[in-house]
């Protein structure tokens, strides 16, 4: 009797353990993609508030000028368009450069893109 309560080889694995561990890397893959948005919202929130808060507010209130209310929306969005872009055009390199590479779907799922 061997310690792990089998003796026979397991080399062979089921369909149902199989279909399993495939649900797991699904689910791992998931969460991986849910973690990845979570800390890119986070750092963008950051970075807006790092550099448009600090380039229109010149005297914090305890409200907002109209004119430091308008500069935050412009500058909130100038910064949002090129984080999206910057974001699409990284993905795009990525998956060019694992089609190159042979990485394939594996790679490209992980990131959350489609090829």
């Amino acid at each position: 009797m061997s310690f792990f309560g089998s003796s026979s080889s397991s080399s062979s694995t089921s369909p149902s353990s199989e279909r399993s561990s495939s649900e797991l890397k699904n689910a791992l893959i998931e969460q991986v993609r849910a973690e990845a948005a979570v800390a890119n919202t986070r750092t963008l929130i950051s970075k807006i508030n790092e550099n448009c808060f600090d380039r229109c507010v010149t005297a914090p209130g305890s409200t907002l000028s109209p004119g430091e209310s308008t500069c935050l929306t412009t500058c909130m969005e100038k910064y949002a368009n090129l984080w999206n872009t910057t974001s699409r055009a990284y993905v795009a390199r990525v998956q060019v450069e694992s089609k190159r590479m042979g990485a394939g779907a594996d790679v490209m799922g992980a990131l959350g893109t489609s090829e």
